[in-house]
Order: C-alpha cells, then sequence, then structure tokens
C-alpha cells in the first residue's frame, strides 16, 4: 500500500516547534476563513471517494461497504466542524447601562491528535478537523497500522490550499514518539481514540506538568465498550436478529461501538439463539476487495492471536455455539465469528473488551435484570433494545448506562449531528464528537466586560464614536 518513514524523539520536536511558531498566525485567522480550508477538503475528498475506500480496503481489510461509510463520515465532520465553527465564533453579548459584557472562545494552541486504525480516515479526520478550524495547530501521530490513509487525507489538506505548517505529520511508534508528544509542555491539548490502557496511560501523563508548562493539558479520550443488546421477550426477532448480526459482526466486530454482549429477556432464548446462528452462518467470509465479502480480515497477526486466545479461553467459561472456520486464499489475518450462549455474566468472557467477532449470549428473567446485567461493566459507550414495549423501552432509556442508546435498531453506524458519538465511565471522556460541543474541546473561554461609561454618560451602542 505504501512505504512510511518512522519519525523518532528529534522529528517530534522539530514538529512541536513547528507547529509552535505557526500557532499565532493560523489562531488570528477568522473561524469563516478556517471553515473554508475544511468545506474545500471536503469537496476534494468527495471526488476521490472511491480512491480512499479503496485504500482503506487494503490497508485496514474494510470491505466495500464499510469502507464507502468511513469516507462519507470523513466528509461530514468536515462539513459540520466548520459549520459549528462559525457558529461558536460569533461572540455573545449581554449588554447592560455602562457595560458590555462579551463571551468569545480562543483556540488552546498547538493539539496533538494520535488516531486509531480501525476508522483511520473518519475519526482522524474529526479530531484532526476540529482542531484546525478552532484555529489550533496540529500533530498527527496516526497508527500504525494506518499511516497511509492518514498522510493522503494530509495530502488532501494541503490541496485545499492548507498552510503546510498548520499539520505536522509524525508517525511512529507509540511508545517513543506518542508519549514524548503527550508530555511535551509546548502541547495544548490531546484528542485520542483507541484502546482503553492506552489512554489511561495517556491521561496519566499529560497529568503531570512539565518543566516550564504553565497550563493544564485537555485530554479528550474514547476508549472502547463493551456493548450489550436486550432483547425483549416481545421483540420481533427478524429485525432483533439482524441488527445483532450487523452490530456483532460489521467490520469483524473491530468496532468500539460493536456489539459483543446479547441479552435474552425470557423464554425465547433458545429460538432467538438458533436464529442468530442460522444468520451469522450465511455472512460470507473472503478478501475484502470482493463486493461480495461480509467479513474479511483483522487488521493484524496480533490482534488474530489475540482473538483466538480470547476464544479458546472463551470455551473454559461458557457453551461454543458457533465458531466459522476460514480458509481464505490470500494475504490477511482472518478469523471467523464465534458465538457463546449461557454466558455467565461476571465472566472475563462477558466483561473483557475483544476488538473482534465474538459475541456472548446472555439470558435475563425479566427486563429489570437484563438492565442490571447490562450496566455490570467498566465501559459505558453504546447499547440498544429490541422491544414493542413503550414502558419497557422508556425504562431502559432512563437506566441503561450508555452514552448511545438504540431503539430497534443496531448499535453502530452512529451518524454525525444527527447521533453524535461517545460514553462515559471507562469508554471515554469529553462530549460527544459529532455533537455541537465537541469543538469546545479545543477552545479556550473567555469573558470581556468593558465598562463604556464616559465622562458621566454611556453612548449608545450603535454609537461608532464618543463626542
Amino acid at each position: 500500500v505504501g512505504r512510511v518513514a518512522m519519525a523518532g524523539k528529534h522529528e517530534a520536536e522539530q514538529a512541536i516547534i513547528a507547529a509552535k511558531q505557526a500557532s499565532d498566525h493560523w489562531a488570528a485567522i477568522s473561524p469563516e476563513e478556517r471553515a473554508k480550508y475544511l468545506h474545500a477538503t471536503a469537496k476534494l475528498l468527495r471526488k476521490q471517494r472511491d480512491h480512499f475506500a479503496a485504500l482503506e480496503i487494503f490497508e485496514a481489510g474494510k470491505t466495500w461497504r464499510e469502507a464507502d461509510a468511513n469516507i462519507t463520515e470523513a466528509i461530514d465532520f468536515l462539513e459540520y466542524y466548520a459549520q459549528q465553527a462559525i457558529r461558536l465564533g460569533q461572540a455573545g453579548s449581554l449588554h447592560y447601562p455602562g457595560e458590555e459584557n462579551t463571551f468569545i472562545y480562543r483556540p488552546r494552541g498547538v493539539a496533538l491528535i494520535i488516531s486509531p486504525w480501525n476508522f483511520p480516515l473518519a475519526i482522524l479526520t474529526g479530531m484532526l478537523s476540529a482542531a484546525l478550524v478552532s484555529g489550533n495547530t496540529a500533530i498527527v501521530k496516526p497508527s500504525s497500522e494506518t499511516p497511509v490513509i492518514a498522510a493522503k487525507l494530509i495530502e488532501l489538506f494541503h490541496q485545499a490550499g492548507l498552510p503546510n505548517e498548520v499539520i505536522q505529520f509524525v508517525p511512529g511508534p507509540g511508545g517513543e514518539v506518542g508519549e514524548y508528544l503527550v508530555q511535551h509542555r509546548d502541547v495544548d491539548v490531546i484528542a485520542f481514540t483507541g484502546s482503553r490502557d492506552v489512554g489511561e496511560r495517556i491521561i496519566k501523563l499529560a497529568s503531570q506538568r512539565a518543566a516550564g508548562q504553565t497550563h493544564i493539558k485537555q485530554v479528550v479520550a474514547e476508549m472502547g465498550g463493551k456493548n450489550a443488546i436486550i432483547i425483549d421477550s416481545d421483540a420481533d426477532l427478524d429485525e432483533a436478529v439482524l441488527g445483532t448480526v450487523q452490530s456483532a459482526f460489521g467490520y469483524q466486530g473491530q468496532k468500539c461501538s460493536a456489539c459483543s454482549r446479547v441479552i435474552v429477556v425470557g423464554d425465547h432464548y433458545d429460538l432467538f439463539l438458533d436464529r442468530l446462528i442460522e444468520a451469522t452462518t450465511s455472512l460470507r467470509t473472503g478478501l475484502p476487495e470482493e463486493p461480495a465479502t461480509t467479513i474479511g480480515p483483522v487488521i493484524s497477526r496480533s490482534a488474530q492471536e489475540k482473538i483466538r486466545q480470547a476464544i479458546e479461553e472463551g470455551k473454559q467459561i461458557a457453551e461454543l455455539a458457533l465458531e466459522l472456520n476460514t480458509r481464505i486464499t490470500g494475504d490477511g489475518y482472518f478469523i471467523g465469528p464465534a458465538i457463546f450462549s449461557h454466558v455467565p455474566p461476571e465472566s472475563s468472557l462477558a466483561q473483557e473488551e475483544i476488538f473482534g467477532p465474538v459475541l456472548s449470549v446472555m439470558q435475563a428473567d425479566d427486563l429489570d435484570a437484563a438492565i442490571a446485567i447490562a450496566n455490570n461493566s467498566d465501559y459505558a459507550l453504546t447499547g440498544g433494545i429490541y422491544s414493542r414495549s413503550p414502558a419497557n423501552i422508556q425504562k431502559l432509556v432512563q437506566q441503561l448506562q450508555a452514552g448511545n442508546i438504540y431503539i430497534n435498531r443496531k448499535i453502530t453506524g452512529a451518524l454525525v449531528s444527527r447521533q453524535p458519538f461517545g460514553g462515559f465511565k471507562l469508554s471515554g471522556t469529553g462530549s460527544k464528537a459529532g455533537g455541537a460541543d465537541y469543538l469546545k474541546h479545543f477552545l479556550t473561554p473567555v469573558t470581556v466586560t468593558e465598562n463604556t461609561l464616559r465622562r458621566g454618560f454611556a453612548p449608545s451602542e450603535n454609537s461608532n464614536s464618543e463626542k
């Protein structure tokens, strides 16, 4: 797909110096002008939609449907954040006789963007465009699994006319380059999406003030989930099975929003499980560039080995209801979907995030018990219910611990603006991506109060001069 040079600490330091030098000039540009660069980039991305989808297929192993969805989400981020930046750039004001109060936002300075491999274009575009349009310069440290897509995105920004110095591209190992950047005193805000272990370490390192650092770093971290779908006793099983399969096995389960737990209420557990197995068996595993493929490879050999290990350990905990064998001719790390039944809610299989196509199916006597099982998790990212009962749906909405709650539909595929995305507990920090508040992470609010009394009188608000 491409050849990528790995930066070290020396290159990271150069990137910080360059970003710092460009910071004041970029911050002085109006939000309207910065927004134009995002709109121009979105226009270019539309023209290269299939090209970038192909990059995702070959570098990240996405199927065509998943790849294309990632491109369109990136376009949505560019256009939505451009609109939001203009809105936030309009100063709020409140006037009293003799006093004028104005509320404005200022850029924070230098933003460090650490992007994941599973949404290598959309999430990177969202975090990066939010930082840029807010007036910050940016340092991009992409996942080592998908640096080519990141590089091509930055080329697209430059083709749109964005000054080169506004973005610094620093591919390199996270343990060396990433941690160096996170701890640097001149980094003002960090946006990260990835694993819980890495996210918690970033938060810890960023909280330690370096010598000469005169600010507290803002950290926006999205760190995963162990998401549950509840199948109520009156659920439409046709819809429930389809939505569960799509939520659990889309992009091989390599989504922080993926369903990894299903909790069936009442006595149709066996019927649901049988139909779930039948539907999963119909999925086609193959090379992701083939349009008919629904299950492609996982991202790497190490990921494949971790998933296999989780499946083997799961066999000691619960009943293996389905394990699809994959015998694919071609390069890639393939592993078929696995479904476990009668999974103990307290077991590691039901508690630990497995970033792959592994699904645990559990049973609950009633909705209260199902919600208790769903909430018994360190995470609170996505979740949902299939039910015909308005009362049960309302109870779930009130009690389920999840940042995004979906009713009678799959729990993946959040759309920018329509379904702002993000969770709480150990799923992450900060406001929702694709929402009206997200840009505020990259801005500092300032209140300006002016005494307008001059020589004993207060001029009118429309007065252009004093006499």
